[in-house]
């Protein structure tokens, strides 16, 4: 079988899409996953794009030692000195730079003529090699480009010292037959096309990103570009965990390889999910809720005799424990981290001491705690988001609600050794905290975009995970609270959210009276 390389995007592609934003620490920690999973590339982002995804890029490259760590440039020289500053301590850098090739891209938003675009990047992927050796090249809206000038793009990066040649879809308008079709044509139209390796990163706007990117494979691609959980700019992009068990389920057809640990598949996918307050809908493909469940009688009678009657694939193939053990108020920290590491999680003594004393709080409360109550804890505390440098965390709270009264809130935070109290009245115990909290902290003026509440686990007595996200000033910001009781949860999700806000949007009340 073939080799197939991984190229993952999620920090790039993935977390410039709406809502999918993350700090540096949450960058590193998906990073983490993705060299778990052994993926070949990680494009840690765009570094020009601002001193934030500079910094994100610089430290991921630092970290990073089992795989090739990439930033995205434009093809101009200030775009590309800036990704070699940011990669270069890397243990396998690399440049990918770009520049659209179709006719509508190149009127209307380059600006320029086709003959030279062909000199631009001639002259930047020349320009980008004297800085490293793996320089990819994309060809953005390649599959909107008349094929014979595409090919002349590619041979002139080729000879120009391009390792790599990136055929993207970039806004997700071809088909299976078409892009196996255009790389078949590339690799029997450009010089040397064998001396390289051909990419595909393909958008799912007609929902066919997977198949366009297994068809790439089809026509002789040797890389494919994706995100964890198919994260990207509008519909989202090629789903790494979707190409990857389709190549390994179907390898009679493919006769492709890569080198993921698929085992590792279900904890990234649910970091990320954490990451970016989200949940993987019921029947999404390998990571949903239902991937493995069956209802219909057929279906369950026939996976009582014989799994392979209804299932493809195990759940234990992309990392799903079958046994799912729980642990109690009586296990020891070993056992604990013991678990913890069978899950896949490496915590530093300070976040599993933390991690610990939550789950000991969390036994007062609960007899059993589950896999998924300890992937929660992971998430909240031991991974939980960075706070602004000066962020606000309760210190405690009180209610009081009836069908009949006023609800009324009393919050206590603290902030270094300060604690700050306010009382507030409100429709309902929620509205009252938020409102409590509004008086302390004074965000910038916010809207709530969405307010979510799942069960982590089964039973009354389950963990409660909150997530809302806060919009201003057309930004998004995500906050995440998990407690058994679902009014904490709500506030601790809120004075997240809140931190995230007034470290973006420091000029509130509260920084003027400072």
């Amino acid at each position: 079988m073939k080799q197939i390389k991984i190229f993952d995007t999620t920090l790039r592609d993935g977390e410039q899409s709406p809502g999918c934003s993350m700090n540096l620490r949450e960058k590193i920690e998906v990073a983490r996953c993705l060299e778990r999973l052994k993926v070949d590339v990680i494009e840690a982002g765009f570094a020009i794009s601002s001193p934030g995804d500079f910094e994100s890029v610089q430290t991921i490259a630092r970290t990073v030692k089992e795989c090739s760590v990439a930033s995205l440039a434009r093809a101009g020289k200030v775009d590309i000195d800036t990704a070699w500053e940011a990669v270069k301590e890397a243990a396998d850098p690399r440049i990918h730079l770009f520049i659209a090739t179709s006719p509508l891209h190149m009127e209307y938003k380059l600006r320029m003529k086709p003959e030279e675009v062909l000199a631009r990047t001639a002259e930047m992927v020349k320009y980008a090699k004297h800085y490293c050796s793996n320089i990819e090249f994309s060809a953005e809206d390649a599959t909107r480009s008349d094929p014979a000038f595409l090919a002349q793009i590619v041979d002139a990066a080729i000879r120009n010292g391009a390792t790599t040649i990136n055929i993207p879809d970039t806004v997700g308008y071809t088909t299976p037959s078409e892009m196996r079709w255009l790389i078949e044509y590339l690799r029997e139209n450009v010089e040397n096309s064998d001396t390289v390796d051909f990419s595909v990163h393909c958008h799912d706007d007609l929902g066919m990103a997977c198949a366009n990117s297994l068809a790439g494979v089809l026509g002789g691609a040797t890389q494919i570009e994706c995100t964890i959980n198919g994260l990207g700019e509008r519909a989202g992009n090629t789903s790494m965990e979707e190409v990857v068990m389709a190549m390994r389920t179907r390898g009679d057809i493919y006769k492709a390889a890569t080198r993921i640990d698929t085992t590792q598949i279900y904890r990234a996918s649910k970091t990320v999910y954490d990451i970016i307050g989200q949940s993987a809908p019921l029947n999404k493909p390998i990571v949903g809720k239902n991937a493995f469940m069956h209802e219909s009688g057929i279906h369950q009678h026939g996976v009582l005799a014989n799994k392979q009657t209804y299932e493809i694939m195990t759940p234990e193939s992309i990392g799903i424990r079958a046994d799912n053990i729980v642990l109690g108020k009586h296990s020891g920290k070993h056992a604990f981290e013991t678990r913890l590491n069978e899950l896949g999680y490496t915590l530093s003594p300070e976040e599993l001491l933390s991690c610990f004393s939550e789950f000991k709080v969390l036994c007062d409360k609960k007899k059993t705690v589950s896999d998924a109550d300890l992937e929660a804890l992971v998430a909240h505390t031991a991974k939980k988001s960075v706070k602004a440098a000066d962020g606000y965390e309760l210190d405690w709270f009180a209610v009081h609600t009836s069908n009949f009264t006023t609800a009324t809130s009393t919050i206590s935070l603290k902030r270094g050794d300060e604690r700050f109290e306010a009382v507030c009245l409100g429709d309902g115990p929620i509205d009252a905290a938020f409102k409590a909290i509004d008086q302390i902290i004074k965000p910038v003026s916010h809207s709530f975009a969405e307010y979510t509440i799942n069960s982590i686990s089964e039973g009354k007595d389950t963990l409660g995970s909150v997530t809302l996200r806060l919009s201003a000033n057309n930004r998004i910001f995500t906050g995440r609270g998990l407690s058994t009781d679902i009014i904490e949860a709500s506030i601790r999700a809120y004075i997240d959210a809140a931190n995230r806000l007034q470290d973006t949007f420091p000029n509130s009340e509260t920084e003027k009276e400072a």
